[in-house]
């Protein structure tokens, strides 16, 4: 088969010795080829915009974005791209978000060998993928609520919020994340304050706390 012929991904994780052992799993296939990586969210969308990409896969918990940020914001810019988030955590809270944000499957770190590959073709086939023991539980409670017209599990805080949630947990300043987010310190400021009135927070370091338990940031 044909390089032109694989479906084209970018691997998009923060830790270099997953990119490569994710790497030689997906290269091993005739019909799958990793064309660019990127160890952040903000990278990954550079990436996907800049090289011809068929399936992003992307890691949750990353610097700059997340992997369920950058995912949200290639869905708007790219929709039909597919993506997949590859992750450690068995959540189903990130897996609801997964889903809203328009990844296609989501595939956890500890059996990548066994079900990576199968996922990439599940999405290029436009199929969900959600790894076993999960699947029946979690698609079933979603199709559930969205029939019954019920809310979905909701986030706590607005995208914007998120953004700057992660990047003061990254230890920041208001005028770095301004200039990151291309807003203005005072707005960052504004944000942060409605952040810890809204959590229900004290400072900098319970928001750092929030943050990793959130998934938005590693320990």
């Amino acid at each position: 088969m044909t390089t032109a012929a694989r479906t084209r991904i970018l691997l998009a994780d923060d830790h270099a010795l997953v990119r490569r052992g994710v790497r030689l799993i997906l290269d091993h296939e005739p019909d799958l080829t990793v064309v660019a990586e990127a160890d952040n969210g903000a990278e990954a969308i550079v990436q996907a915009r800049t090289e011809q990409i068929d399936l992003a896969i992307l890691d949750i918990a990353m610097p700059r974005q997340t992997g369920l940020q950058a995912a949200r914001e290639l869905s708007r810019l790219l929709p039909d791209l597919r993506i997949l988030i590859l992750t450690m955590y068995d959540n189903e809270q990130y897996f609801f978000e997964a889903l809203k944000v328009g990844a296609s499957g989501y595939v956890l770190k500890s059996v990548a060998d066994r079900d990576l590959v199968e996922a990439c073709r599940a999405a290029m086939r436009d199929e969900p993928f959600i790894y076993p023991g999960a699947e029946t539980t979690l698609i079933r409670k979603y199709l559930d609520l969205a029939q019954q017209g019920g809310p979905l599990p909701a986030r706590a805080i607005t995208d914007r919020e998120e953004e700057i949630l992660k990047l003061v947990a990254e230890g920041h300043t208001s005028k770095e994340i301004g200039d990151i987010l291309v807003i203005s310190a005072k707005t960052v400021e504004r944000h942060r304050a409605n952040l810890l009135q809204k959590l229900g927070l004290r400072d900098r370091l319970e928001l750092t706390r929030y943050a990793i338990r959130s998934g938005l940031i590693e320990p």
